[in-house]
């Protein structure tokens, strides 16, 4: 067999990961793999693609982003704001199939979040040979309870938590991190408690600016000196608005901007010098933690074997320590939110961590 790869959306630690997974696992059994440079569109005619074999991905575990290259936008972008879905034209799938043909691929490994697998079940629905990978930063698919890169972004978090720590220390001040999560605080929350912020802002739980003064007003009072507040670029404010950069030409608009809200307004209610830090991309780049580097090889490994079963139209899937997988179509029907009442969040609160409602 021949089997190809190919990354889509945005990079993450832990794709190389993958990568090495499949090339090794498909080299164990006699099988060549190509990889596809630049999501699917390397599949266009005459095509963008090479030859990868276990020496090609020798020592790539440790490199952030991906030897191939990835992009979320193009001929084949499936989401063009939340909840709308665009079709990929046919013309596009056409195109792309034949070189896909001309290759003799019989199985296509499409490594990508909801947006990208959207498009690869599209393509499945069509006939092609897909087997999908989950890879989503913000940890928010509910087909699977964990994927790699989160654990990296969430160990950023926490090294930037820990450095503003020392210097809210140093001048009494209140700091604000904005990180990643559109419609998910998973990395807000886990790097949030990890790095011992004292309020923590999801997309998901509604907050006022009325309640994260109250509450730090009272820590003052209790003699604090300095809070770390951390907000999900997501989180709406208490007037139901998104913080956004630009509309994105078409896609999906760019978050950006709440942690400066935030600052303001805290600053405003408790006369406290406040400051904001934006990660951003940080959060994306750099070495992958040994967690993303185990998860992925174990993705790509499950992801050889899928294609060797032939169960086409599968995307692995990771619950309970397990390897499995589940169809693509359930896969990216549904998010996996953070609930106000989940087991992470009343501990967090436990311990006195606000949420501003």
């Amino acid at each position: 067999m021949r089997i190809g790869i190919l990354n889509c959306g945005g990079d993450c630690p832990g794709l190389n990961a993958v990568i090495h997974g499949v090339v090794g696992a498909a080299a164990s059994k006699g099988w060549e793999t190509i990889g596809f440079r630049d999501g699917f569109e390397g599949l266009l005619p005459p095509g963008d693609f090479t030859f990868l074999n276990p020496k090609d991905t020798e020592g790539i575990l440790k490199q952030g982003g991906t030897i191939l290259g990835t992009t979320n936008k193009g001929n084949f972008a499936a989401k063009v704001g939340e909840g709308d879905i665009a079709r990929v034209p046919q013309q596009i799938v056409d195109r792309a199939k034949k070189t896909l043909d001309q290759l003799e691929i019989g199985a296509l490994v499409v490594v990508g979040g909801d947006g990208s697998l959207t498009t690869a079940n599209q393509l499945y629905e069509q006939g092609w040979p897909i087997i999908g990978v989950p890879k989503t930063i913000d940890n928010d698919l509910k087909a699977t309870s964990m994927t790699f890169g989160f654990d990296s972004a969430v160990s950023t978090v926490v090294d930037g938590l820990d450095r503003l720590y020392t210097t809210a220390q140093s001048h009494k001040r209140v700091m604000v991190l904005e990180v990643m999560g559109r419609h998910a605080g998973w990395i807000a929350l886990w790097g949030g408690m990890a790095g011992a912020a004292n309020v923590i802002l999801l997309p998901e739980i509604a907050f006022t600016y009325e309640k994260v003064a109250e509450h730090l007003k009272r820590r003052e009072a209790m003699g604090y000196t300095s809070s770390l507040v951390v907000v999900a670029e997501g989180a709406k404010n208490p007037e139901g608005h998104l913080a956004t950069v630009d509309d994105n030409r078409g896609g999906e608009v760019r978050l950006g901007g709440i942690g400066e809200q935030v600052a303001k307004k805290i600053g405003e209610l408790t006369g406290k010098e406040t400051r904001s830090t934006t990660l951003g991309h940080i959060q994306r780049g750099g070495t992958p933690t040994p967690l993303d580097r185990i998860l992925g090889i174990r993705f790509g490994v499950m992801a050889a074997q899928l294609a060797g079963e032939g169960k086409f139209g599968q995307m692995v899937s990771y619950h309970s320590y397990h390897v499995g997988s589940v169809p693509i179509k359930e896969a990216v029907e549904e998010l996996r939110l953070v609930e106000s009442d989940t087991e992470v969040v009343k501990a967090a609160r436990a311990v006195g961590v606000c949420f501003g409602d």
